[in-house]
């Protein structure tokens, strides 16, 4: 047993670094040039917002300072006496009407509160391309060059994962820990391998294939619009494709409660959308290769710890220098984010099979897993007003 426990934790660690690599070069692959791109069609970013953030006004104006030729930035809110709506309309009187709009009132197409806020938006649209984009969405100037540029011809969809940057404090350095080297490498590695999933922060969509697969309302056929996306592309027989490198999404302050349950709601929907590979995400973490590592250890008649060093030693050098080859955040209080990070997830990944409940900015829902996968509120008449609570997280 001993010795399977030691082949088990080798194995891990051996497959681990090997996606730390694929990652790396996928990341740092620069993308050719395409004729999507060098045609430069029009495109439509549609932004669905809500409430004010610490860097609202950064991002929403990073949005409007591209360095593009045509395209158009509609603001989509739910409610008009929204706080951000002053904000929106100083940015459409600094940029102009003909290039920023702003759309009140959503359609409750689904119980995703951020599609229902896309719906007005993603139906003014009258280019060819469009993208969906969060509001904390940081935006280079190159954006939509480089959502163009990964564009191929067996492409449905083409996003990029949250690069979590600017924390203020450690419990936002812990949230890059997950955004980063944990998720966006899997990701990556996973896009690289064959197996990309849909990443809602970013989605540049042909709107002539969307509109004849269901439109955007069947991205409201799971609680997720991401994971209806995928299924989406998949069913037509095509690929999702991420951008060269990820946005950043500029993280600000945040508690280690706001951490965890964003991770504990994440986790429920990737089990009630993809659960064989939600599944066997237990073993992405190196805890249980630790752990068997160290059982190793003490039947060989060495010290426990030796065992837990061997395999977490390089394995967090390695996602060290996977952040500082990509240029993804990293200070000195990486390795104890990495590590309370990889004490966590197990909890988190377990949360996910046994509880039905998630909290959605301060409201406490529940995910049904009847077979339609939609999250609800406690009652009919909470849902509406409840879900609306959060438009972009």
């Amino acid at each position: 047993m001993a010795a399977s426990a030691g082949l088990f934790a080798a194995l891990a660690l051996a497959i681990n670094l090997l996606c730390q690599v694929i990652a790396l070069v996928r990341l740092r692959r620069k993308d050719a040039g395409c004729a999507l791109l060098d045609a430069q069609p029009p495109v439509t970013i549609v932004r669905p917002v809500r409430g004010i953030e610490a860097f609202s006004r950064e991002t929403a104006t990073s949005g409007l300072l591209l360095d593009y030729p045509h395209y158009q930035t509609i603001f989509c809110v739910a409610d008009a006496d929204d706080p951000i709506v002053p904000l929106i309309a100083e940015l459409i009187g600094r940029f102009g009407s003909e290039r920023v709009s702003l759309i009140t009132g959503d359609v409750a197409v689904s119980a995703n509160p951020k599609l229902n806020n896309c719906v007005k938006g993603w139906e003014a649209a009258t280019t060819e391309w469009a993208i969906l984009a969060d509001s904390n969405v940081l935006m280079p100037r190159d954006y939509i060059q480089r959502m163009l540029a990964s564009w191929r011809p067996d492409t449905g969809l083409v996003c990029s994962t949250p690069a979590g940057s600017r924390p203020q404090g450690f419990w936002a350095e812990l949230e890059c820990a997950f955004l980063n080297t944990f998720q966006a490498r899997w990701q990556y590695a996973g896009e690289a391998l064959g197996f990309g999933f849909a990443q809602g922060k970013s989605m540049l969509w042909n709107k002539p294939f969307l509109d004849a697969n269901g439109g955007i309302a069947v991205l409201g056929e799971e609680i997720a619009e991401d994971a209806a996306a995928t299924k989406l592309v998949r069913r037509a027989g095509k690929h999702v494709h991420l951008v060269g490198q990820p946005f950043e999404q500029p993280l600000g302050e945040r508690s280690l409660y706001d951490v965890v349950q964003r991770q504990f709601r994440w986790a429920r929907l990737r089990r009630v959308t993809f659960l064989p590979f939600f599944a066997p995400e237990i073993l992405s973490g190196p805890l249980l290769p630790a752990l068997c590592a160290a059982f190793a250890a003490a039947v060989y008649g060495y010290s426990a710890w030796l065992g837990p060093a061997l395999v977490l030693l390089p394995w967090y050098v390695a996602e060290m220098a996977l952040a500082y080859g990509v240029g993804w955040y990293l200070s000195w209080r990486m390795p104890l984010a990495l590590l309370l990070r990889d004490l966590i997830f197990p909890g988190v990944w377990a949360y996910a099979f046994i509880a039905g409940e998630v909290t959605w900015r301060g409201n406490s829902m529940k995910i049904r897993t009847d077979g339609d996968d939609q999250l609800n509120a406690a009652s009919p008449a909470m849902s509406h007003a409840n879900l609306r609570s959060d438009g972009h997280s």
